[in-house]
């Protein structure tokens, strides 16, 4: 069945507009407590019980709005509520399981403008929803708004020391004799859910901290900041001669390193330094998992360290979906969405930091020297929009150009397309170890695309 209003991860828009809405938040509230009774009715044995839910937020000035229209949702579904306040999308989905809750829910929309908004769910194991549980939503969206009667009705609480709890699980996914032991690291929160956080951990583990982007208002979130710009990370690891840079996105899934020479180090960099090193100490677990935007360069470095690897479609969820198929315990993308399984569920920026600057430690390297052996090649991607109707990319001539592009690339690098998923657009990327020839290659396939559009 297709989802009308869940995407690749959750629900998102525009403050204000259709599913982002705090009419519909409301009525996804209660859609969202009424399914989750009858879930836990259904699988519960002897006495029924209330369930639980837990809510964090990111810290855009909309959250106050969909926090309460969530919260009276559920309440009136019969659900207890506990509210987190502003937590990384990693704590939520931690807390949920530590706490014993039988789900999570977090309002963001990650690395996005504060206009934008989203919900994301997690299960009582602190993953992504299954589909089934999804249409389950989607289906009690379909039922009007109903309230339990008073007897029955759920109650808020707000959960004491929730940074706490999480912080001490982010040190606990390092070993106990872990020191940064005075290492200068520049931060930046982008202003978003882990601006208290993500400073705290890297002081009490020992790093003399420099924290930037940690002074959210509502609408600075991601704004010139974090690993969606890291720009600014660079030049002020330059400037103070910091050792490294750490940039979060606004909800703390994503993480991007700076090298103590202010050059930006990205998810396949940090893949590749985690892959290596897990390889030789017996940690890693069957095949690293990219996606098909992961580097050429990426995976071929893996192939001559003798690392297997395996592309996922596009997202953290499919990534996930991957990793458990293959038993593997390390994946992610080169947006910094990194899933260290064997410390988290889900993926958790911090925690992804942590185990970065753990090998760098125990090793007693500099990032750059652990990335020796990782040579990116020259990857493009060019948008090509399309008119209502049209399928470029099934068109025979495109098919045949991208043929021909593959060919030309071939062993040096890769050609594809990728349609969007949520507007007309067909992406074209091609990548190999001579930009000229990426050049090239890319403005024929891209020419054979706009003609079929």
């Amino acid at each position: 069945m297709s989802r009308k209003y869940f995407g690749t991860d959750g629900i998102r828009g525009r403050v204000g507009e259709g599913v982002i809405s705090a009419d519909f938040v409301l009525r996804l509230g209660n859609a969202y407590g009424h399914a989750l009774r009858a879930m836990v009715k259904g699988a519960g044995a002897g006495q029924w019980r209330r369930p639980v839910v837990i809510i964090g937020k990111d810290t855009r000035v909309s959250n106050y709005m969909f926090e309460a229209a969530l919260e009276a949702g559920l309440v009136a579904a019969g659900v207890d509520v506990q509210l987190m306040g502003p937590m990384p999308t990693p704590a939520v989905a931690h807390l949920t399981r530590s706490l014993r809750a039988d789900g999570g829910i977090v309002i963001s929309a990650s690395h996005n403008p504060h206009y934008d908004n989203g919900i994301k769910f997690f299960s009582a194991e602190g993953e992504k929803l299954d589909d089934a549980t999804e249409l389950a939503i989607e289906a009690a969206l379909d039922n009007p708004f109903s309230t339990v009667p008073s007897e029955q009705l759920g109650k808020t609480t707000r959960t004491r020391d929730a940074v706490g709890r999480y912080v001490e699980a982010c040190k606990n996914s390092v070993s106990r004799n872990f020191d940064l032991g005075g290492m200068r690291i520049v931060v930046d929160c982008g202003h978003g859910a882990t601006y208290q956080i993500g400073p705290l951990v890297l002081r009490e583990l020992g790093a003399r901290v420099d924290a930037m982007g940690v002074d959210p208002n509502g609408l600075n979130i991601n704004d010139g900041v974090g690993s969606m710009h890291p720009e600014g990370l660079a030049a002020r690891v330059r400037e103070t001669g910091a050792e490294l840079g750490i940039a979060f996105d606004g909800d703390g899934d994503r993480v991007l390193f700076v090298d103590g020479d202010g050059v930006v180090r990205d998810g396949d960099d940090l893949l590749f330094l985690l892959a290596s090193d897990w390889k030789a100490s017996g940690r890693l677990h069957g095949p690293v998992v990219g996606t098909l935007m992961s580097n050429f360069g990426f995976e071929r470095a893996l192939g001559e360290a003798g690392i297997g690897f395996i592309r996922a479609k596009v997202g953290d969820r499919h990534v996930h979906q991957a990793l458990l198929e293959h038993g593997s315990n390390l994946g992610g993308e080169a947006s910094g969405h990194l899933l260290c399984l064997d410390r988290a569920t889900t993926g958790d920026g911090i925690v992804s930091a942590l185990q970065v600057l753990e090998v760098l430690h125990r090793r007693g390297i500099s990032l750059q020297q652990g990335l020796r052996g990782m040579e990116k090649v020259p990857q493009k991607t060019v948008n090509v929009r399309y008119s209502n109707g049209a399928r470029p990319a099934e068109a025979e001539s495109v098919k045949t150009a991208l043929a021909a592009a593959q060919a030309s690339v071939a062993g040096r690098g890769r050609a594809f397309l990728r349609p969007s998923g949520t507007e007309p657009v067909v992406r074209v990327t091609v990548e190999a170890d001579d930009a000229a020839l990426v050049q090239s290659t890319l403005d024929t396939l891209a020419a054979a695309v706009r003609a079929a559009a």
